[in-house]
């Protein structure tokens, strides 16, 4: 182990002996390094490093029966109890698994590092991107197969087991055009004329906006701004009312999917909670920068979501009424989200 890797690990017991319950996410930030860099600094001490064979790795995680699956970005956090099902990594663009609990959209090409991770009774697979964010995590509960996790570890091991990883910068995004250079009036056509929300990425491509800008541009009635706050109304009164609902969060390298009830809803400080059996969702309401309600049309009737975005204008978390291909929205969603705008 180099100096500079006992440095950090040093420095990282000393924060974790002041704040015994801070987690790695915040001490790295703390410490001005990744979140991979910081947990390589036990490699061989609990933590294993991992060939990065993502796709055919994940299509083996079904064999550790029911996990917890957790997906983030700096505002939210969502966990998920299920297993992994029907996986299909046969489109190079974005790999999928569809099960009724576990329901992911994967972007593997920005995944560099995995780890296989051991903390006490704790057991972990980690995955992160080049600039050593997590990206996504797959925690073992007590009804999944340890034998098969160790066995899944053993053989992606890599052959170098080096605390020396290095991580590299991400580009920044693309600043936003100036509104007078996008067609808006193509634009708000293209957006009235769409057939599947799935095209919707593609139509702002196509015109070259960003999420937030389109929102802004959209057709009158198809976008409408909301108070930050109105989130947790969303949540809480689909709690209420026992509706079905999509809760979507991501990062740039994975989409994870919540259907279903939401129950148990509070807060502690600054996050709204859901604190369900097989589903939590963490949201730091302090870092909302925007939300807003939006109508898109498809071949099953228009589609009305709230999207929840930060001040860089990304993602953050989207709420949808529970909804198939084929099937029209839920009234009960659509009576729930008007509510927000009296």
């Amino acid at each position: 182990m180099s100096t500079l890797t006992t440095d950090l690990k040093e420095k990282w017991e000393a924060l974790k002996a002041e704040n015994p319950h801070l987690r790695i996410r915040n001490a790295a930030e703390q410490l001005g390094v990744s979140e991979a860099e910081l947990l390589s600094t036990n490699i061989g001490n609990g933590v294993t490093v991992l060939k990065p064979e993502f796709a055919e790795l994940l299509q083996e995680v079904l064999k550790l029966d029911k996990v917890m699956a957790l997906t983030r970005n700096d505002e939210c956090v969502h966990e998920r109890k299920g297993v992994y099902l029907n996986p299909d990594f046969s489109n190079p663009h974005g790999q999928v698994f569809v099960g009724e609990d576990i329901d992911l959209r994967i972007f593997i090409s920005s995944w560099k590092f995995g780890f296989s991770v051991i903390e006490g009774d704790r057991k972990s697979l980690q995955f992160f991107g080049k600039d050593g964010l997590a990206l996504h995590k797959i925690y073992l509960t007590k009804d999944s197969n340890e034998a098969e996790f160790d066995a899944i570890t053993e053989k992606y091991k890599s052959d170098q087991q080096s605390s020396e990883i290095v991580t590299e910068a991400i580009p920044g995004k693309p600043s936003e055009k100036a509104d007078s250079e996008i067609d808006v009036a193509g634009f708000q056509q293209a957006w009235k004329d769409l057939k599947d929300t799935h095209d919707f990425f593609m139509m702002l491509r196509k015109f070259g906006v960003t999420r937030t800008q389109a929102l802004r541009l959209a057709p009158e009635g198809f976008a409408t701004k909301i108070e930050n706050s109105k989130v947790v109304n969303v949540l809480e009164d689909a709690s209420e009312k026992q509706l079905p609902i999509m809760v979507f969060v991501g990062n740039r390298g994975i989409i994870q999917i919540h259907t279903g009830e939401v129950n148990k809803t509070l807060w502690h400080q600054q996050w709204f909670n859901v604190m369900d059996p097989d589903f939590n969702l963490h949201l730091d309401t302090t870092k909302i920068a925007e939300t807003w309600i939006t109508k898109k049309p498809t071949d099953d009737g228009e589609v009305t979501s709230v999207e929840v975005f930060n001040k860089e204008g990304d993602f953050i978390v989207q709420l949808f009424g529970k909804r198939k291909p084929g099937n029209p929205e839920l009234q009960g969603w659509k009576d729930l989200v008007a509510d927000l705008t009296k």
